[in-house]
């Protein structure tokens, strides 16, 4: 059975990311198909507060928000480059912009009929409007600045002419193989094109080319997994022995919350402290013991 095992649902364009980069990868992974929103109560156990997909497993270990998980990704398949540790600054600006900035764009930009009819036949008509209301009361309390679907659109133009002039005569963004960078941009883009049918990237050629090479990965060998037999895995499991690196929480209670949006915090005793990431010890009667791994980055830390 694979080792790593990824929480996730279809239309989720962070999951998308992810799913993309396994088949890149190769790496073979486990599918456990949750909610679109809370409550998640068979993930709930395995990564507390936190509510914002997709969430990886390996055994007892959680890891929260695609930083995590890429880096996971990374040492499994020896690609340092499919992580933000292993490119240049140039890169990780270029990451950070199209997570957040271009992302936000793209989904206010996927805003269509096409869209809306799509949405209706995933969902009930009680389930779309739990849904818009979920994700409008995410919109208010988000610290994001907000913008408006004429200037989203505009800042998705703009992106897409930048990637344009990278693209003419390259494979991939930055080098002659795909980097974390790549599946950043295109999972935005993804959405706006694959899930809302926009037909915005048209114009840009050399995108549409570089979005149809990552495509053609598809999404790897997965195999089906339900939500309790991936508690069950962390049942059977123990946390990885973990470097407590240096911080005066260590071994006190905490709270770890995104700082951007959907800021529903975590709570646990905090083991590790390094670099790059936070780590959460949290006892509960599903599972016993898990260790949640959260970046540094986008996240903040404070006193329980």
């Amino acid at each position: 059975m694979s080792e790593l095992i990824l929480h996730h649902y279809p239309l989720s364009p962070f999951s998308e990311k992810i799913r993309a980069m396994l088949g890149y990868t190769g790496l073979p992974w486990c599918s456990v198909i949750t909610s679109e929103m809370p409550p998640r109560p068979l993930l709930a156990p395995l990564a507390g507060g936190y509510r914002k997909i997709p969430v990886a497993q390996i055994g007892a270990d959680v890891f929260c928000d695609t930083r995590t998980i890429t880096q996971q990704i990374a040492e499994l398949s020896g690609n340092p480059r499919l992580t933000l540790d292993g490119v240049s600054e140039e890169e990780r600006a270029f990451v950070r912009e199209a997570d957040l900035t271009l992302f936000l764009a793209c989904i206010l930009s996927s805003t269509s009929l096409k869209l809306n009819l799509k949405l209706f036949r995933h969902f009930s008509l009680r389930s779309l409007l739990r849904f818009f209301r979920d994700r409008i009361q995410i919109g208010r309390t988000s610290s994001v600045p907000r913008m408006g679907l004429r200037e989203a659109r505009h800042r998705v133009c703009e992106h897409l002419s930048e990637m344009e002039s990278r693209l003419k005569g390259n494979p991939w963004l930055f080098g002659d193989a795909p980097s974390i960078a790549d599946f950043s941009a295109y999972h935005g883009l993804w959405f706006l094109t694959d899930v809302a049918e926009s037909a915005l990237v048209k114009d840009y050629p050399a995108v549409e080319e570089w979005m149809q090479r990552i495509r053609s990965f598809g999404h790897g060998h997965s195999i089906g997994m339900t939500g309790e037999a991936a508690l069950d895995m962390a049942r059977q499991a123990a946390p990885k022995t973990v470097n407590s690196g240096s911080d005066v929480l260590l071994g006190k209670e905490v709270v770890v919350a995104p700082d951007d949006y959907a800021q529903v915090p975590t709570r646990g005793v905090l083991v590790g402290a390094t670099g790059t990431e936070w780590i959460l010890a949290i006892n509960n009667l599903a599972v016993d013991r898990v260790h949640v791994h959260f970046p540094r980055e986008g996240f903040q830390l404070e006193a329980g």
